[in-house]
């Protein structure tokens, strides 16, 4: 039977309306606080799955199951049939609470306690928004786990050789940056060049904008400024810093803060600063938002100038204004695409598939991210459909194959 997926940003609120309902899904409340979470299992693959844990203020089940449904995609978008790496099912964890709260880390591991069996055994997971991987580890540590990715290792023919290339890539550094801070924006950076070379421009003239400097924005901004982009726009969570004549993205990016805040003391003439809810205001010919889902919308999208949107952050556009922005000829890289990086990145890694180092990281990365993309563009050109829908297709394909190679049970 052909494997039917709805779109993650699709996703309704009522799950029982969807042709494919999550195969697991929990509802957590804290005992000290008001915080809920949630952890949602939208496929497993020879028992597994993957996908980060989340937390902010407002995030919702229905949420949570489109990213979970991101990561299913994310992860059969990307199966080679000769590799190690065999893609894992999708999954994701949300938590409803401040993450700047000073009861904000023991939430986090109240969750992590009550999930710790699922994290033993099936789910494979990792900081994302408004949580950081210290935390994690800390937290899965203090529930008696070994590691936060531990399921994995039952799949692998030498778990100390794979412990030891996981060592390698956590402890390299690039510039100044840690090596996993930056794999994720540099495949997003990859996909940003993919659209460009497909609509035919020049890095070297193109104008960039993104939103959000953490470990995504941030890389993102470093490797599209190295390639020549002049990024004339960043936005942070204290409001948006911007210079037509392009900003000093290395000089921000090694100064800013671990939640991803710049310096403003670090800002040079000609520098300006904006409130952030002006971010859309910037022009720019890409656009790039590396922070909050749900970002651009009907109501908002005719604001935006940009000829090309990578989505950095996961499900930033809704469909109604995706539907507005390709009748304007915007070309939008899809999420379970363009940020897929980090993901594959880690089972590269761990598998076998590439050693850990950044040498050999950066130029597996840039090989799949550039090849996926251009099969994307060129099945959307032939099927005069967007490349979400193309990738969605491929996806789709993929994960029928890896689920009758590996069935469950």
């Amino acid at each position: 039977m052909a494997v039917v997926l709805v779109l993650p940003n699709a996703i309704s609120e009522e799950a029982d309306t969807a042709v494919d309902r999550p195969y697991f899904e929990a509802t957590w409340h804290d005992t000290e606080t008001a915080a809920r979470g949630y952890l949602v299992i939208d496929r497993l693959v020879r028992g597994l799955c993957s996908g980060g844990l989340r937390m902010r203020s407002g995030c919702t089940l229905t949420e949570v199951r489109g990213l979970a449904r991101g990561m299913t995609l994310k992860e059969a978008i990307h199966f080679e049939p000769e590799a190690r790496y065999v893609p894992l099912g999708g999954a994701k964890g949300g938590i409803d609470f401040d993450p700047y709260h000073p009861d904000a880390e023991g939430v986090l591991f109240r969750y992590l306690c009550a999930m710790s069996p699922l994290i033993e055994r099936r789910w494979t997971m990792g900081e994302d928004l408004g949580v950081r991987q210290e935390a994690v580890d800390r937290g899965v540590h203090a529930s008696g786990l070994d590691s936060s990715v531990q399921a994995a290792y039952r799949m692998v023919a030498d778990p100390e050789e794979s412990r030891e290339r996981m060592r390698t890539a956590f402890a390299a550094v690039v510039d100044g940056v840690a090596l996993d801070e930056l794999v994720g924006g540099y495949g997003v950076a990859e996909a940003a060049f993919a659209a460009l070379r497909h609509i035919g421009s020049d890095p070297a003239s193109t104008t960039a904008f993104v939103q959000g400097f953490g470990s995504m924005g941030g890389a993102t901004a470093r490797y599209l400024a190295r390639a020549g982009v002049r990024v004339v726009g960043i936005s942070d969570v204290r409001g948006v810093v911007a210079n037509p004549a392009g900003l000093d993205v290395e000089r921000l990016l090694r100064t800013r803060t671990p939640s991803g805040e710049m310096d403003r003391a670090q800002l040079r003439p000609g520098d300006t600063e904006l409130p952030g809810e002006q971010w859309l205001t910037v022009s720019s010919d890409v656009l790039v938002p590396a922070a909050t889902s749900y970002c651009i919308d009907a109501d908002n999208q005719h604001r935006i100038a940009a000829s090309v949107i990578v989505e950095a952050a996961n499900m930033p556009v809704t469909p109604e204004a995706e539907e507005l922005l390709r009748g304007r000829g915007v070309l939008i890289s899809p999420d379970f695409l363009a940020n897929s990086g980090t993901n594959a990145w880690w089972w590269w890694v761990l598998f076998g598939d590439i050693d850990g180092t950044a040498d050999a990281s950066f130029a597996k990365l840039a090989h799949r991210i550039g090849a996926l993309s251009e099969e994307v563009f060129a099945h959307a050109d032939l099927h005069r459909t967007s490349p979400r829908a193309a990738a969605l297709t491929l996806a789709s394909s993929r994960l029928e194959e890896v689920s009758h190679r590996f069935p469950e049970g």
